[in-house]
């Protein structure tokens, strides 16, 4: 039985005593922004990391003098504007990619495409001269198509593997479990639902038949709950009326990816959380599902367990518009002059 990966809090106090191993170079992309500031500023918190690298545009050497009075013990620096990404980049183990702009309301994760497909074609193509054996961790919206697009990049450098790119779904896992802990009144941090599909609307899909501990929902009230999941980003972004979108639970949930992922090239065992990668697990290239990470990245992919006939139903539906996400993604690569 695999364990849960920790939460980031509890990584925190936890990950003091993991490892010997805990000096990780990890940069943040985007590091001045609406999630890389908090992103940031959790993974400053983290004995796991020893020199926390962060770039963006604009503001990043406030940022970075602000993070560096913490007495923690990760070196920071902040590197700004594209004559100094390079800078950043060099030598560094994890590569966490918040960069992009958020949404607003009316719009969808889909109406961001060219602005943050371009950045992050731009980053990646950085990471893949820089630190192509790092861990790339991607946040960046919409994650259906920024993976395949950096994916298709780092492969024109020869340096592509798939086992070390990864799309961020874990906000998807977050949210699931705190909405099921909230209806069963049960602890969250002891709630554990893997949301499997890719990161936007109906192609996000919570199998909440694998919750553990094990709940049951009328017919109804599953499906109300399962859309909540689905549309929980279009919540926030409503209830902030023009002000953003969800940046400190995306944070959170970035925070705990990468905490995972360093608990893994520590020697963790067992370590294991939903992520949209590479995948021959369905008929789409591109596909979140559980994943055992290990020193390597992708140690095994754990795939779809045993679906529900709603659950094999959501999947079906989901399947046109992420080969489309997919196909967006790597035309756009092929098509950059």
């Amino acid at each position: 039985m695999f364990v849960r990966a920790a939460r980031p809090t509890v990584s925190l106090a936890r990950s003091l005593s993991t490892s010997t191993q805990n000096n990780a170079k990890v940069a943040v992309l985007g590091a001045s922004g609406g999630i890389g500031q908090p992103l940031s500023l959790l993974l400053k918190n983290s004995p796991l990391v020893s020199h926390l690298s962060l770039f963006d545009i604009a503001h990043t050497p406030g940022v970075a003098a602000d993070l560096s009075h913490i007495e923690t013990r990760a070196n920071v620096t902040g590197h700004m504007g594209p004559d100094q990404l390079d800078a950043a980049l060099q030598g560094c183990d994890v590569v966490v990619i918040p960069a992009g702009v958020p949404r607003k309301p009316g719009m969808t994760r889909d109406d961001l495409f060219h602005t943050n497909a371009t950045i992050v074609a731009t980053l990646a193509d950085a990471c893949a001269r820089n630190c192509p054996e790092a861990m790339i961790c991607i946040i960046a919206n919409p994650v259906n198509s920024t993976i395949p697009i950096a994916s298709e990049v780092m492969k024109k450098y020869g340096v592509y593997n798939p086992n070390r790119m990864f799309g961020v779904t874990t906000l998807d896992i977050v949210r699931a479990n705190a909405f099921v802990a909230e209806l069963k009144g049960l602890d969250p941090a002891r709630v554990n639902i893997p949301v499997i599909g890719g990161h936007a609307g109906k192609t996000i899909i919570p199998l909440i038949s694998q919750c553990t501990p094990k709940v049951e929902f009328p017919a109804d009230q599953l499906a109300a709950l399962t859309a909540r999941i689905q549309e929980a980003g279009t919540e926030v972004v409503k209830a902030k009326a023009g002000a953003g979108s969800a940046t400190l639970s995306m944070a959170y949930a970035g925070a705990r990816f990468t905490f995972s992922v360093l608990d893994a090239m520590n020697g963790k065992e067992g370590v294991v959380e939903c992520g949209y990668v590479r995948s021959e697990e369905t008929e789409c290239k591109y596909f979140s599902t559980p994943l055992l990470l290990g020193k390597s990245g992708i140690e095994k992919n754990l795939g779809l367990g045993k679906l529900t006939a709603f659950e094999e139903q959501l999947v079906a539906e989901a399947m046109t518009e992420l080969k489309a996400s997919i196909k967006k993604g790597e035309d756009f690569v092929a098509n950059m002059k």
